[in-house]
């Protein structure tokens, strides 16, 4: 299983597919690909939330980054396929353990008091 991770921070990209590296889940950075805003346009308002069918999750990181300010780095985790499942009908955690890891590799207690720490998926 891959989530699919949208952002126009290489940097960003970096950290998150490295603590992805370390607990082992898998992720796979998608194209920020601007053609598909066309399809967001509209006549009477700014834009619409929801463009064609075809590219929905680059869609939805196309309609976040209108809100974001260009000097902000962010990142659109698209997870809704392995983070469900659907045969026990329950959640898996899949993607949990990446983002704690992206987590604490960004806090200052958790590098003087807790190098020993890492979010591995057993």
């Amino acid at each position: 299983m891959r989530m699919c991770v949208f952002t126009p921070s290489d940097e960003l990209a970096l950290e998150v597919l490295t603590a992805s590296e370390i607990t082992g889940e898998k992720l796979w950075r998608m194209p920020m690909e601007e053609s598909y805003w066309e399809s967001m346009k509209s006549g009477v308002a700014d834009m619409v939330n929801t463009g064609a069918h075809q590219g929905d999750a680059i869609n939805a990181a196309l309609f976040l980054k209108q809100f974001v300010d260009k000097e902000v780095q962010w990142m659109h985790i698209d997870m809704v396929g392995p983070v469900w499942n659907y045969r026990s009908d329950s959640a898996t955690g899949f993607g949990v353990a990446t983002l704690v890891e992206w987590v604490l590799s960004h806090s200052p207690f958790a590098l003087i008091y807790m190098p020993h720490i890492k979010c591995n998926i057993i």
